[in-house]
């Protein structure tokens, strides 16, 4: 019987001891987007125990929706591309983009019947984008690249159609628009599934390729220094990940955040397309929050100069630490970012 009871209270006492390991975490919440090259920051959470972590992930319909969250102060961090957290800071709400975790990651596609094979071609089209994002400002891009005109209404070269991302591919199958500026995986599944043909991936502007931030709350960055130190850490490991082994990638995406609803073409195609990163410049934001004005995309009264809230120095003590374990043979493999 006293051995029972010592047996029982030993089991209580390391119970105990688990679960005060476990509360002693750091709570980070996570919002996220639900596309393929957000892959590796929805893994963060899967090896945040290893940086004394607990990150909650929120999946959110787009970038730009996550920002009342913040404002709320429900989220410490997020993933958007670039435009959503510009328009964001634009609009007052304190955030810091600390990294990148993907570029490129849109094509516009049209539908195979269309006679569409150049952005010329879009002349006398609907074409849709969602609005305010990356999608919209590279096609904006790429139309007046082309000297062609445009308006949400009809009377321009080009009529745009105001869509969310999950709508645009239904309707291009159901012919009700011509073509689409589409994020990955949706665009190569709409190729692939033969409903759609590739017009162009639009990098061909002073935009380059657009990439994706990971932007944290001012209040984070200021007041738990060493929380978002682990944090950026787990996510340069994680993406790190995620470019040396694509067959766990492609595993994870493809089981754990689409439940099995694209092919393994499909999410080769769309990575190919938006491969995985971790490096964010101050040029590249500034070069979009420029064009974001010039073209009308955010509606931005006071745009943010990027100097004053691109905030590298987490990543690059990140990237160093990952470099020193590389070297040391502790860590994942020596990766050179993309």
């Amino acid at each position: 019987m006293l051995r029972k009871t010592l047996l029982a209270a030993t089991a209580f006492a390391a119970a105990a001891l688990a679960a005060q390991g476990a509360s002693a975490a750091d709570l980070v919440r996570l919002g996220n987007l639900k596309f393929a090259h957000y892959g590796a920051v929805s893994y963060m959470k899967e090896i945040a125990g290893k940086y004394d972590l607990k990150i909650e992930e929120r999946v959110f319909p787009k970038g730009i929706d996550i920002l009342p969250a913040i404002v709320a102060g429900e989220i410490d961090v997020a993933a958007s591309a670039v435009d959503a957290a510009i328009a964001g800071r634009a609009s007052g709400v304190p955030i810091y983009a600390v990294a990148g975790f993907a570029k490129g990651g849109a094509r516009i596609v049209a539908k195979p019947d269309a006679g569409i094979r150049s952005v010329a071609d879009l002349k006398g089209k609907k074409v849709a984008t969602p609005r305010g994002g990356a999608q919209e400002l590279i096609l904006l891009a790429e139309l007046a690249k082309h000297g062609l005109s445009w308006s949400d209404r009809s009377g321009k070269d080009v009529q745009i159609v105001y869509m969310a991302y999950a709508d645009m591919n239904q309707a291009l199958l159901a012919g009700s628009i011509d073509a689409m500026s589409q994020s990955e995986p949706q665009s190569s599944q709409a190729i692939n599934k033969g409903f759609g043909v590739e017009v162009v991936k639009p990098y061909d502007t002073e935009l380059g390729e657009p990439v994706r931030s990971l932007v944290i709350t001012e209040d984070f960055y200021r007041k738990k220094p060493d929380v978002a130190q682990r944090l950026v850490n787990c996510f340069v490991e994680a993406t790190a990940t995620f470019i040396a082994n694509p067959d766990l990638a492609e595993k994870y995406v493809r089981e754990q955040m689409f439940k099995g609803q694209i092919s393994s073409q499909d999410f080769r195609d769309a990575i190919g397309n938006s491969p995985y990163s971790y490096d964010l410049s101050v040029h590249h934001v500034q070069v979009t929050t420029d064009m974001m004005q010039k073209f009308g995309v955010g509606r931005m009264d006071n745009p943010p100069k990027a100097a004053d809230w691109v905030k590298l120095d987490l990543l690059e003590k990140a990237k160093a630490t990952k470099a020193a374990a590389n070297d040391a043979g502790t860590g994942t493999g020596t990766v050179k970012a993309n």
